[in-house]
């Protein structure tokens, strides 16, 4: 890994803004003097200074204050999305590829479903019911309209990774399979899975993003990235400050994570290349 890193300094870059940028979202309210919600009638769309450091919006709210929120909420629903979908994948696509006959013919026409299913329109009809049950189950319901293109991948991996001679071997010895998958075939999808679950994060983000700036998503009075760019969107000219601090996060985020994953990608598939699991 450490022969992989090196040719991809932009690795290091993002690196830095993804660290950067969880400091800020996790430290971010705690040291700023004002909480998302505090108003300041006396700063009405103030401009950066030394009392308001991003300035303030419209109705007098810090921009610092809610920025590092809506990074944070952003943060945690991008991270739990591409966890559990990457996982859900990884669970269907395994089992498919390894079990094969009616399982995978089961889970296949499980994915084929979904597949069909207009993720977007599902989330617009179901976003109201879901808007008192907090963030956690409107992450649940991205985690689970974006997991079957993975899910394919894995499957068709699983699907080669069964016939080696190894894992051949390994079944006439009467290992069992559950076993025989965590010794011999996720070992082989670990460099997939971790890359997929990291560039996920930053697709879960700008679709929270998105669906929170057409009112879909994070309600109020919490915020996100995507409320505060929707909510700064007829000031971008006149008082930049609100839509370019919580825009320019977003895009430092995606960025850092897209340089990150394909480092990653290269240096996984490069220790892969090297390491031979044994039979």
């Amino acid at each position: 890994m450490r022969q992989v890193l090196p040719r991809a300094p932009g690795a290091l870059l993002g690196l830095v803004l993804i660290v950067l940028l969880c400091l800020y979202a996790g430290v971010g309210p705690y040291v700023s003097p004002w909480s998302p919600t505090d108003v300041d009638y006396g700063s009405l769309s103030a401009p950066p200074g030394p009392e308001h450091w991003f300035g303030t919006n419209r109705i007098g709210q810090d921009v610092f204050a809610q920025t590092a929120r809506g990074l944070q909420k952003s943060l945690l629903i991008g991270l739990f999305v591409a966890l559990a979908g990457t996982a859900f994948a990884a669970l269907v696509g395994t089992c498919a590829g390894y079990f094969g006959g009616w399982t995978d013919r089961a889970l296949t026409f499980l994915v084929d479903v979904f597949l069909v299913v207009p993720g977007f329109l599902v989330l617009v009809v179901v976003a109201p019911a879901l808007r008192g049950a907090g963030w956690v189950a409107y992450a649940g319901a991205l985690a689970a309209l974006g997991w079957m293109l993975t899910a394919r991948a894995v499957r068709a991996t699983a699907l080669s990774l069964r016939e080696r001679p190894y894992v051949t071997a390994a079944r006439h010895m009467g290992v069992p399979p559950l076993r025989i998958v965590r010794r011999h075939i996720l070992p082989h999808m670990i460099s997939f899975l971790i890359t997929h679950a990291t560039l996920a994060t930053a697709g879960a983000v700008i679709s929270e993003a998105g669906l929170s700036y057409f009112g879909f998503g994070v309600q109020p009075p919490d915020v996100s990235l995507g409320t505060l760019i929707a909510d700064s969107t007829e000031a971008a000219l006149t008082y930049p400050w609100m839509f370019f601090f919580p825009t320019g996060m977003l895009l430092c985020f995606v960025l850092a994570v897209n340089l990150v994953g394909e480092a990653l990608r290269r240096a996984l598939d490069f220790s892969a290349a090297r390491t031979e699991v044994p039979a």
